[in-house]
């Protein structure tokens, strides 16, 4: 859908009939800089952007999610908003070594991922 950040970025902000130069503001950065950022010239914007920014556009959990993903990929990094919690838990670091030193599958992790999801809905 959308192939960088930037075109993601520029995408909603137009669906929320927002100029560049009020996002800019907004977001207290330069236009210009934004204008970069819009062109996949510049990196995107710091975690604590990224929150104003979802705030600001009102985004969904889906999106907000794609959003983070597409920032990361940008700067050939993990998700911006995955650090911090992956930090404070030796245990996810844990799953995370074990994974990859294991090579788990895509299948293996969407198990993973559906049990979680399964027990969250079962705990309602």
């Amino acid at each position: 859908m959308f192939n960088n950040f930037g075109e993601f970025l520029k995408a909603k902000r137009e669906e929320s009939r927002i100029t560049l130069r009020q996002m800019a503001r907004l977001l207290d950065i330069s236009a210009p800089f934004l204008s970069d950022v819009e062109k996949d010239r510049r990196n995107p914007l710091d975690i604590e952007k990224l929150n104003m920014l979802s705030e600001i556009l009102s985004l969904s959990t889906e999106d907000k999610t794609l959003m983070f993903d597409l920032a990361g990929a940008k700067r050939n990094a993990v998700a911006p908003d995955l650090p911090d919690y992956i930090k404070g838990r030796d245990v996810v670091i844990a799953a995370l070594r074990t994974a990859r030193d294991l090579d788990a599958s895509e299948e293996e992790w969407q198990r993973f991922i559906d049990d979680l999801k399964r027990r969250k809905e079962q705990s309602k």
